[in-house]
């Protein structure tokens, strides 16, 4: 009898579900705004998926460089002397800081839009070392097709972006040649930290039939001052990401940050349970929502057409 409860007991702990490991878990983003925030949630809740809870098993550390590269830079260096399980840094100037303070720490960076071009890795498919990561490249031929949909008149487009961030400089020259495909001017306008952003939107009033505002951390953190100026402009204003819409854009074709965070967090699962990051290819994230704001359109002048209607994946009011 003695024999057999034993036996039964080894058999319950077998079934049982291995407990996740202890793990640090380190996450810092170059600044706060929805969609960097969105990314940072989804992480964390696919961590906790898979068994990793904070206050259990995982500590999870979370740090903003709010805008500053300097301080992205010191974050880099401090998460680093903190020796956590991996660094998760997202967008491409927190990972460019992050990839820079270590060749030891795992590191699975998120929402690059061009690791390669960032110079964190060499090859996608086989990125070496200690770094991996999702990249969320805008898909720009798509953008510029929906803004040629809602605003078949427009003739030229206004970009707006901090020529330091990589990942604008990328989808600068995609969207220059997709503009070029479909008879499209794209006209620059330079803003280098978020209280230029006004700035930079008033210059294209006059010179530019709409605004296409990209995955741009210095001026998406300060999208609302473009908002005001498009709006009074009657210049419509479109968003590389969804999450962006909400805050006044027309339109916008693009990720769900929150499951770019989910898929991040998969990657850093595995880096978890022992999988070397150099061995994991980095993917691009999956999905597009296409998101229009209707009070936004109303503002700026923009009637959407029923093609358009029919297919949102969400409506702002």
């Amino acid at each position: 009898m003695r024999a057999f409860i034993l036996a039964l007991a080894t058999a319950t702990i077998m079934l049982q579900p291995a407990k996740a490991q202890e793990a640090t878990v380190a996450v810092t983003a170059i600044v706060e705004h929805p969609a960097l925030d969105a990314v940072r949630d989804g992480i964390k809740e696919k961590l906790a998926e898979a068994g990793y809870k904070e206050g259990e098993n995982l500590t999870f550390l979370y740090e903003s460089a709010q805008g500053n590269p300097g301080t992205a830079a010191q974050i880099a260096r401090q998460f680093v002397g903190e020796e956590p399980t991996v660094i998760v840094p997202i967008s491409t100037p927190s990972a460019q800081a992050v990839v820079s303070a270590t060749r030891d720490i795992p590191v699975v960076f998120t929402a690059v839009s061009d690791p390669v071009g960032a110079q964190l890795i060499k090859d996608m498919k086989a990125p070496g070392g200690n770094v991996t990561g999702i990249s969320d490249m805008s898909p720009v031929a798509d953008h510029v097709a929906l803004i040629k949909e809602i605003t078949p008149e427009a003739k030229s487009i206004g970009f707006i972006y901090n020529t330091a961030e990589a990942n604008s400089v990328s989808t600068l020259a995609a969207l220059k040649e997709e503009a070029a495909k479909a008879g499209l001017e794209v006209i620059e306008s330079v803003a280098t930290k978020s209280a230029e952003v006004q700035g930079a939107a008033r210059a294209l009033v006059g010179r530019a039939d709409v605004i296409y505002i990209p995955t741009d951390n210095t001026i998406v953190s300060a999208f609302e001052a473009a908002v005001g100026v498009a709006e009074e402009a009657k210049l419509p204003l479109y968003a590389g990401d969804t999450d962006s819409v909400a805050r006044g854009a027309v339109a916008a074709l693009g990720f769900n940050y929150f499951d770019v965070g989910k898929q991040t967090g998969e990657v850093v699962v595995r880096v978890l349970k022992g999988e070397a990051p150099g061995d994991i290819p980095v993917s691009v994230a999956t999905g597009t929502d296409l998101v229009i704001n209707k009070s936004a359109a109303e503002k700026m002048g923009v009637t959407f057409p029923e093609s358009v209607l029919s297919r949102a994946t969400r409506v702002v009011e």
